[in-house]
């Protein structure tokens, strides 16, 4: 039997339908890869956006580091962190978008190397402004360590000098080198004549000397005489009051003296405002708010 022969339409048909197959095999190749590579540039697109939010999130990161210090920031350095906060917030925004260019990564790389830039230089900042309150705080503790020195050495010198004020006070004193009383009348022609008896006396005489000191000062001194008669009664006007030894006291009488420190002898006449008795007087003086001393003297 001789092989069934194939016109020429039918050939055409078939390469025809060849040409459709081989097209259409052609065309899902196509596909398949194209799908396949949008495919990989969605999964890469996800893993950057999944890089640039760590990134961001660090930095942010950073920035509350410094809110934790509770530093005293200045002006530039509140509006700069102000910015950068703001900065990261569009990012995010931008980051959570459900499509995204490659071109917006790339500048949101770039805004993020920006930042990091920023954040470095930032906490440089930081650290020199931690060093420079340190240093302060160092320099005000010295300073107060010294304050209070100076406070306690001034404290010191001023009671030392109070002391020294007291001792020299009380070293400039007046004191009796030696005193003697006498019991005097005076005649008719003006004479005085020395007594020994309480019925003929009608004053005493306080005869007196300094002790030398060169440290008391010259010139008009107030002396203060108390007397006490023989039962311990002080014989005063209640008006004539003056204070010695701390407190307010009264006193039988008193004279200026001009002391100039050169062992001259002093006298004082006192009048009884009332009739002696028998028995011992006594007489203490005073000067400058301090006892000098006391006599006595026995009238029969």
């Amino acid at each position: 039997m001789e092989p069934q022969k194939i016109n020429k339409g039918d050939r055409n048909k078939i390469y025809f339908l060849i040409i459709v197959i081989t097209a259409l095999i052609g065309t899902n190749a196509y596909l398949f890869f194209k799908d396949r590579q949008q495919s990989q540039r969605f999964v890469t697109v996800s893993t950057e956006k999944d890089k640039l939010r760590l990134e961001v999130e660090k930095i942010e990161v950073e920035l509350d580091k410094v809110n934790a210090l509770n530093l005293d920031l200045n002006e530039k350095l509140i509006g700069e962190q102000k910015l950068a906060r703001e900065k990261i917030e569009e990012l995010k925004v931008a980051l959570e978008k459900n499509q995204i260019t490659q071109g917006e990564l790339d500048k949101a790389n770039a805004q993020i190397n920006d930042l990091k830039t920023f954040v470095k230089n930032y906490n440089d900042q930081i650290i020199q402004l931690q060093k420079d309150n340190i240093f302060l705080k160092n320099s005000r503790d010295s300073l107060q360590s010294t304050l209070r020195d100076i406070s306690n050495k001034a404290s010191n010198l001023e009671n030392e000098n109070a002391n020294l004020s007291a001792k020299v006070k009380t070293a400039s004193v007046l004191k009796l080198q030696d005193a003697e009383i006498i019991a005097f009348r005076t005649k008719s022609s003006g004479k005085r004549v020395e007594v020994t008896k309480s019925s003929t006396a009608e004053k005493l005489s306080v005869r007196f000397t300094i002790v030398p000191n060169q440290l008391a000062e010259k010139g008009h001194h107030n002396i203060y005489l108390r007397v006490f008669d023989p039962a311990g009664n002080l014989l005063a006007d209640e008006s004539n009051r003056f204070e010695a030894d701390g407190q307010e006291m009264q006193y039988s009488h008193s004279i200026f003296i001009d002391y100039n420190n050169d062992n001259s002898t002093f006298v004082i006449d006192w009048t009884n405002p009332k009739p002696f008795i028998k028995g011992i007087y006594t007489v203490i003086l005073y000067s400058g708010g301090n006892t000098m001393g006391k006599a006595q003297v026995q009238l029969r």
